[in-house]
Order: structure tokens, then sequence, then C-alpha cells
């Protein structure tokens, strides 16, 4: 069982800036999969980043350019640094952690994007 703990989100304008922090249980984070998905209301729920075990990322083109995900196996987190924030990132984001067929979620952090 992976336990994930997710902080960071809030309010923000459009343009700024939001770093998301997901905290994991496990001592073997390392070998997960993390990963950030975000869902808007009313929607369903997208991937926004992944990094694997070897530090491989991959983001939803909406997001490219905009976002970094990144990952601190000594401290166990994973961080997703979100810039130019805009009206369509709001959302609750979600950590999660994949491996052998199995995921882990945390509870979701709000991040709502607002003038």
């Amino acid at each position: 069982q992976v336990q994930l703990v997710e902080s960071g989100g809030g309010l923000v304008q459009p343009g700024g800036s939001l770093r998301l922090s997901c905290g994991a249980s496990k001592t073997i984070f390392s070998t997960y999969t993390m990963a950030w998905y975000r869902q808007a209301h009313g929607k369903q729920r997208d991937l926004v980043a992944t990094i694997d075990s070897g530090g491989r990322t991959i983001y939803a083109n909406s997001v490219k350019g905009r976002f970094t995900i990144s990952r601190d196996n000594a401290q166990n987190t994973v961080n997703l640094q979100m810039t130019s924030l805009k009206f369509e990132d709001t959302a609750v984001y979600y950590c999660s952690a994949n491996r052998d067929f199995t995921t882990y979620w945390g509870q979701g952090t709000q991040v709502t994007v607002s003038s």
C-alpha cells in the first residue's frame, strides 16, 4: 500500500505559477512511475504528466512547455511546477503512483486560476 498526500494547490491569477508536491509513504518509491492527473468539474480525469523510475517524462500537449514534473527519490516526493497558468488549468490535481499494474491515488488538491 502506498499513501500519497498532495499539497500546494490554491488560487492563482492567469499567468501565475504554482508548485504542487506529493509525498509518498513507500520506501521503495523510486521504483514507481509517478504521475499527476487533473479533473475539472464535470469532466473526466486526465493525465497531466508522468515521470518513470528512470526520470523519463511525458506531458499532455496542453501543458507542454508550461509544466515540469520532477521527483526526489531521497525525499519520496514528486513535484509539478506549473507556470503561465490559464483559466482552463483549473481542476483538482491528483498524484498517482503506479507499479505492477496497481495504481494508488492521493486525495487531490484544488487549483483555481481566476482573476
